[in-house]
């Protein structure tokens, strides 16, 4: 398995067609969601940052 800039190129592509879903479909709900964030702890937040990123390398592992 080679590593492409091609590829990089093609997941932050994708990763901002999906940033952008939110504000698009629902801008009342992501600045409800975003204010809510503001109430969070700071661990609760790593927790929640650590489990999206094993998830994603998951994903990964299994894509390729």
């Amino acid at each position: 398995m080679t590593f492409r800039f091609s590829d990089l190129g093609a997941a932050l592509a994708l990763l901002f067609v999906f940033e952008g879903i939110m504000p698009f479909v629902n801008p009342a709900g992501l600045k409800r969601t975003l204010a809510k964030l503001l109430t969070v702890g700071d661990r609760e937040l790593r927790i929640a940052g650590l489990g999206s990123m094993l998830v994603g390398v998951l994903i990964l592992f299994l894509v390729r």
